[in-house]
């Protein structure tokens, strides 16, 4: 009975969203819309578990002084950081009603002047990665990666100023032969259509997912079988 009763909440509810879709008439106009404010709601106390366990595990992680425990003291420092600094407004408008992210106020400081350059830097090193990841794909070995390898330069050269000078010399009548209009051709046309081809599959995917998960075909919100 445990395990049933999940199972029919979630067959209730996943069918309701899905007439909510097709059928614009009460109640279902609006079921969609506060079935959204309630998920709201479920995820707050999502947030505090996952807080509380970022906090159980670091914690645990500096208590034991296992590898690396330095860094989380700073990530449970930073977290506690935030979290007060954010609450109560300190530096912004007084009160819990207050925004915390108005002028002035130390969680928009926080945000402009250490996360967001923290975030910068971490994807700026990730180029580095990208970089090399691209230097193993791109080897023409094969008549697929030796296309790929010529439209990714295209495309690399088309975006900067240098794409420009290359084909500049071009009569006016070639001009389709210029590396910027090849760039946006490619970028426009069969860039696009794969795109659309990988949406598809990920939309009919996630479709067959939801059918087995209502169903009750599927159920990995009801932990392992015991």
């Amino acid at each position: 009975m445990r395990r049933r009763i999940p199972i029919i909440i979630t067959f209730i509810v996943g069918t309701a969203l899905i007439m909510a879709m097709f059928i614009p008439h009460t109640p279902f106009s609006s079921l969609d819309e506060n079935l959204s404010v309630y998920f709201d709601i479920i995820a707050v106390f999502a947030f505090i578990l996952g807080g509380g366990n970022l906090l159980r595990v670091h914690l645990e992680k500096i208590q034991k002084k296992k590898r690396d425990w330095q860094f989380s003291i700073v990530t449970v420092v930073g977290f506690l950081f935030m979290l007060i600094i954010g609450f109560f407004k300190v530096g912004g408008p007084p009160g819990l009603s207050g925004d915390f992210l108005a002028e002035g106020s130390w969680f928009r400081f926080m945000f402009e002047a250490v996360f967001n350059p923290l975030q910068a830097t971490m994807f700026s090193l990730l180029a580095f990665f990208v970089a090399s990841a691209a230097y193993r794909a791109f080897r023409a070995k094969t008549k697929e990666a030796t296309i790929l390898l010529i439209a990714a330069f295209i495309i690399l050269v088309g975006r900067t100023p240098i794409g420009h000078y290359f084909t500049s010399w071009l009569p006016k009548q070639l001009d389709f032969l210029h590396v910027p209009t090849l760039a946006s051709w490619i970028m426009g046309w069969p860039n696009t259509a794969g795109q659309r081809a990988i949406m598809i599959g990920i939309a009919l995917g996630v479709i067959a997912t939801s059918l087995r998960i209502i169903l009750g075909i599927e159920r990995p919100y009801l932990g392992a079988e015991k």
